[in-house]
């Protein structure tokens, strides 16, 4: 095994078509060099639900080797021309799906005319949470999100009420989605290597993810709450201007990272009503 792991780690390095690209630091790349842990990554994917796949930042197809193995269609979006150029001439099977748009403000409907697709990618980390954003606007149609974040980012969106990191990405994503830390991934493995450490999270969509109380409302009173996190929501919530009963209610003697994404559910049914 010793001796596979290091000629997969060398067909890396000696890409044989054509030369490596650049990265570029105003894109946040960051390419992935690891061919066993980019194979890992793909099998993160559980295929359940769906028949496509959207991989965001391919960069060099590390990763999207993997993906095209599997028995869903793959697409890619990348905004850098060079790596576009570069999958173009050595992934000839997917040249037309590459989509060279700016994922965030792209209508992916273009592409996948309201059908359900998943997500996965090595993440920039610079865009790394609005791409959790638009994946939640998008959650009719994304059942399942799976990919590589900035530890801390990844620790942040599957961390529990409680937790010093627990907080508006957190509530927002669980409260349509499972969300699992699966691995962690070390800086020596991508070139050029970040200051920090990686970690691969899988989001599954809940089979029952409409909620039970308006969503605009819920994500600003889930924002608004955390924007003073040390506050009680008796405080941190004044902006809404609550009725002095409500306002007497015992949820608002706790502070934002005390609540579950089931009680922030009740806090806004109570807010809503009072309105």
């Amino acid at each position: 095994m010793p001796s596979n792991n290091k000629n997969i780690r060398k067909s890396v390095s000696n890409t044989p078509n054509q030369h490596q690209v650049k990265a570029k630091k105003h894109l946040g790349q960051h390419f992935l060099n690891d061919e066993l842990i980019a194979e890992k990554i793909a099998d993160t994917l559980t295929l359940n639900n769906y028949n496509t796949v959207l991989e965001i930042g391919p960069g060099m197809g590390v990763l999207t080797k993997y993906l095209l193995k599997k028995e869903v269609t793959t697409h890619v979006i990348e905004i850098d021309t060079e790596s576009v150029a570069y999958l173009q001439a050595n992934y000839l099977n997917l040249a037309s799906r590459i989509i060279e748009k700016d994922f965030l403000k792209y209508d992916l409907n273009e592409v996948f005319k309201g059908e359900s697709f998943a997500i996965i990618g090595n993440f920039p980390y610079n865009i790394s949470t609005q791409i959790v954003f638009k994946t939640l606007e998008m959650r009719d149609q994304i059942p399942e999100f799976s990919g590589m974040f900035q530890k801390e980012v990844a620790q942040r969106i599957c961390s529990k009420e409680g937790s010093k990191v627990y907080g508006i990405l957190s509530v927002l994503t669980q409260a349509y989605y499972e969300a699992e830390y699966l691995f962690t991934v070390p800086p020596s493995v991508f070139n050029p290597p970040p200051k920090v450490e990686s970690g691969v999270l899988r989001l599954t969509r809940k089979a029952d993810y409409s909620l039970p109380c308006d969503d605009a409302l819920f994500f600003k009173v889930v924002k608004t709450a955390f924007q003073q996190r040390r506050k009680t929501l008796r405080n941190s919530l004044k902006t809404f201007n609550l009725s002095d009963s409500l306002r007497e209610d015992s949820i608002f003697d706790k502070r934002p990272e005390q609540l579950n994404v089931q009680q922030f559910i009740q806090l806004t049914q109570l807010i809503d009503k009072d309105m």
